[in-house]
């Protein structure tokens, strides 16, 4: 089933999650089509649209899933998070935050989670990878009639409100207490995915959201400031910015590279392989964002605007300011940009961004 995606704005914007008032003439990046600007066919090697890596067809053509992973303490570690070539952390109603992970390698997991609720800025994020959205509840007031249409391909594990309910992907542990224990599998959702008839292939006018630096390609970022030590909430524990509530941090390591992710005041690792969460590039996104009602449902500006478009794209030890902004076409993905107005290129491999609510943008610290 694929989306009739030219309708997504109107349910967006009625979900409060917030257009950017302005139609782009085009969705794809000037002067580059959808094979050029990502794919580049080796043989039986392709281009990640995740991760800029030449990887099998067969994993590189098919569509991710977006994964909703539970952040909250007592739901730590996450179980197949390592397998995300790009996580999403953004503040959900307490001022926790929640992630999601965009899975591009992901047939032969048999535990991911634990997994959690949907909210509607979690997923105008998904569509920007044209991924198969997996998630257990949903803030039903503000993405019940998104889920409901074939605008989203969803597998959705909670029954109340949705019409389309995922029998297959989704089972409880004994080892944590609900709502903490719901994990899927792949074979489940795969299950799924043939009964609710979902395409595995990506839509024919997708063409990836990062641009990446070739093979054997380097980048000089040598004039642009350090930045080592990364706090997208601040040094301050248990503040009101989800961010600071779970301690989050990212270190850079000049050896290998890559910023290692810190929280809850150790290291941030994946309870499958026991090691480190580590990432080539780090990205702040600056939203507007807004209180919806008593119960602290947030919303965020997923489209950008004139007050809100800032990024720092952090990589190579370096941080690169500019903006950041989405074409008015959903199926779109956000672009970053430089000083200049050119997209940003990023190292090879692995993503994490991190969405900035603009109340706390002071709370940021960069070392």
């Amino acid at each position: 089933m694929k989306k009739a995606k030219l309708l997504l704005l109107a349910l967006l914007s009625a979900a409060m999650v917030f257009g950017c008032g302005k139609e782009a003439e085009s969705t794809k990046p000037e002067g580059e089509s959808a094979a050029e600007s990502v794919i580049i066919e080796t043989g039986n090697m392709v281009t990640s649209y995740l991760t800029g890596k030449q990887v099998d067809e067969a994993i590189g053509r098919q569509r991710p899933l977006a994964v909703m992973f539970n952040n909250i303490e007592a739901g730590c570690p996450q179980t197949g998070i390592s397998r995300a070539d790009v996580v999403y952390e953004c503040p959900v109603e307490g001022r926790i935050t929640r992630l999601m992970g965009i899975i591009e390698d992901w047939h032969d997991l048999e535990k991911i989670g634990s997994v959690r609720s949907c909210r509607d800025y979690y997923v105008s994020f998904a569509l920007e990878f044209d991924a198969i959205y997996v998630h257990f509840g949903q803030a039903t007031p503000y993405v019940g009639d998104m889920l409901n249409s074939d605008l989203v391909d969803n597998i959705s594990g909670a029954v109340a409100g949705i019409d389309r309910p995922a029998t297959n992907a989704f089972y409880r542990t004994d080892d944590r207490k609900a709502p903490h224990n719901v994990y899927a599998s792949a074979e489940g959702i795969m299950e799924d995915i043939q009964k609710f008839e979902y395409s595995l292939t990506y839509d024919d006018a997708f063409y990836g959201k990062f641009k990446f630096a070739k093979d054997g390609e380097d980048l000089d970022y040598s004039a642009y400031p350090d930045a080592t030590l990364i706090y997208p909430g601040g040094k301050e524990r248990d503040k009101a910015n989800g961010f600071s509530k779970v301690g989050a941090y990212f270190e850079y390591n000049e050896k290998d590279g890559k910023y290692y992710r810190y929280q809850y005041g150790g290291e941030h690792i994946d309870d499958m392989t026991g090691e480190q969460l580590a990432y080539d590039n780090v990205i702040f996104q600056y939203c507007y964002g807004e209180v919806r009602d008593s119960e602290d449902y947030l919303a965020f500006e997923c489209f950008g605007s004139e007050k809100s478009n800032k990024s720092i794209v952090f990589t190579e030890g370096k941080m690169i300011e500019g903006t950041w902004w989405r074409d008015g076409d959903n199926s779109a993905p956000a672009k970053y940009l430089d000083e200049n107005g050119d997209r940003i290129l990023l190292n090879q491999g692995k993503t994490w961004i991190c969405v900035i609510w603009l109340d706390y943008e002071d709370d940021v610290v960069i070392e």
